[in-house]
């Protein structure tokens, strides 16, 4: 009896990654073990893409900075990759926009490649070659789960096709409940044979957020980022007094696009 053909998935985490830690990485392990253990899907391959510079946020360094630490963190990854798309982008660019133009890009060159291996040792199971083709999903923590609560942060539009086309594999993070989230909000609850919730036994509480205070105010940050991206805050003079002042006081620039922007169907 032949085995079953698994769908091909490919793993997608937007973010600021201001900067990389161990914990954004530890994510896409978590992820691809249990994406593959579902017997459906077999991930080959993963994308951390960093948010533009005109994002907005408070104490966000240069994207030139994100991606050169990311691609350092990840240089003894061979599946997960850094791509610069997002961040080269002159304005914010809502993440399902980022969906769709990663999608086309990987159907293409997926389409295109021929006896393409697994990026799993572990997992000899054939990937599918007739049927579903492959497909993308988002990556995210508990926390970004709950940014769909958030007024005016998500379009309704976008928010019933990142969970409906696409789907989403959360990691459990901290006391987060993200069942809870799921079964509060109507479209995510309706879409949740599509959202995988994935729960991390061995916790990890690292955050970009606490990673920049401590760098500050000259704590160590050894083993909570790899050396690499240390060296490289280091040598560039990033995550200062004054580059938490970067951006202070503005609105973070979903709310305001948002707002400007009227609302379009899925095929624009």
């Amino acid at each position: 009896m032949m085995p079953t053909r698994r769908v091909p998935l490919f793993l997608l985490a937007c973010g600021s990654f201001n900067p990389i830690t161990n914990q954004h990485m530890r994510l896409f392990e978590l992820a691809r073990d249990h994406m593959n253990s579902t017997g459906q899907y077999q991930v080959v391959g993963g994308i951390v893409s960093p948010v533009s510079d005109g994002y907005g946020k408070q104490g966000l360094v240069l994207a030139k900075h994100r991606i050169a630490m990311a691609k350092l963190a990840l240089q003894s990854s061979n599946w997960v990759t850094v791509d610069e798309w997002e961040s080269q982008q002159p304005d914010w660019t809502e993440t399902v926009v980022t969906m769709r133009y990663h999608y086309g890009r990987i159907l293409k060159e997926f389409e295109q490649s021929t006896g393409m291996h697994n990026s799993s040792s572990r997992n000899t199971t054939p990937l599918s070659t007739s049927g579903p083709s492959l497909q993308l999903k988002l990556l995210c923590g508990a926390d970004f789960l709950n940014t769909f609560k958030f007024p005016g942060l998500w379009r309704d539009d976008h928010v019933e096709e990142v969970v409906g086309r696409f789907g989403l594999v959360c990691v459990s993070r901290g006391g987060l409940q993200p069942e809870q989230t799921v079964h509060e909000l109507d479209t995510l609850f309706g879409h949740r044979q599509n959202i995988f919730l994935v729960r991390e036994w061995v916790r990890n509480e690292t955050s970009a957020t606490e990673v920049r205070r401590a760098l500050r105010r000259g704590v160590s940050v050894k083993y909570l980022i790899p050396d690499s991206v240390i060296e490289y805050i280091y040598k560039h003079n990033l995550y200062t007094k004054d580059s938490e002042k970067i951006n202070e006081g503005r609105v973070l620039r979903p709310l305001k696009k948002q707002v400007q922007q009227p609302v379009k169907s899925l095929d624009d």
